[in-house]
């Protein structure tokens, strides 16, 4: 038996024993139902950007058990997939800020799209693979620039982002989607590990049980945070300072 099988089998054989989620024991009956009861009576929208070319690799495995899970919490969920088409990085030109709030000036990829999704969305999900240590650089354009020339529609919105490798450099990715979360004043959303799951093959992934459980936990946690954000109607906390701007070179 070589070591692919080995695994595979051993996995199929612990999944169900091996583990059993704590988290599952937690829920209700009224937490898992899809017809869960939201303060304001509107079901907060969560979107997920899939940074992988591919349309349903691993990266997508793990962005689409997130979504089950939300589901059972009642969040409205949409999946976007990046796709193959260049993503034009930012260039700095200042466009944005004569655009009315509305974005970057050039609309002509994604990151228009999913700009324009943002306005709707209450929190954000990103995953990618980690290209050798670092995210998809697609990914990384496209929210450089969505950050850059409309921050104002992700500002004190939760999100999380998620790594997808084959054996390493998925700690360094994901430090490095997570700071761009920090700067925007977007709650991050933890989950019981580091947002990380394991797979080379198509759908390897699945045979991760602790990397799919670590997704569950954070669509679990997500939905738990958009509660509490929700319940009383105040979205962002009142902070009495401006932005204050020093650079290190005067």
């Amino acid at each position: 038996m070589d070591r692919r099988e080995f695994i595979k089998k051993t996995a199929f054989a612990t999944a169900g024993a091996a583990m059993a989620t704590p988290l599952s024991a937690m829920l209700t009956k009224e937490e898992t139902s899809s017809a869960h009861e939201w303060p304001n009576g509107k079901a907060p929208k969560v979107l997920l950007v899939n940074g992988s070319p591919r349309t349903d690799g691993n990266t997508f495995c793990c962005l689409k058990e997130i979504e089950t899970q939300l589901q059972k919490h009642g969040v409205v969920s949409e999946i976007i997939q990046i796709g193959r088409k260049p993503v034009r990085m930012c260039i700095n030109c200042g466009g944005c800020r004569q655009n009315n709030g509305e974005g970057c000036v050039f609309d002509d990829d994604l990151c228009a799209t999913i700009t324009q999704k943002m306005k709707e969305a209450d929190a954000l999900i990103v995953g990618t693979p980690v290209y050798y240590g670092q995210p998809n650089g697609g990914i990384l354009s496209l929210m450089q620039r969505m950050f850059f020339s409309a921050g104002h529609l992700v500002q004190n919105k939760p999100a999380a982002a998620l790594a997808v490798c084959r054996r390493g450099g998925a700690t360094a990715a994901l430090q490095t989607m997570n700071m761009m979360f920090e700067m925007m004043n977007m709650p991050v959303v933890t989950s019981q590990y580091w947002n990380i799951a394991y797979g080379a093959g198509k759908g390897e992934v699945k045979l991760d049980t602790e990397g799919m459980q670590t997704m569950r936990t954070l669509a679990t946690n997500m939905a738990f945070l958009l509660e509490k954000i929700h319940a009383n109607g105040i979205l962002a906390p009142q902070r009495d300072e401006k932005h204050v701007f020093m650079n290190f070179i005067r």
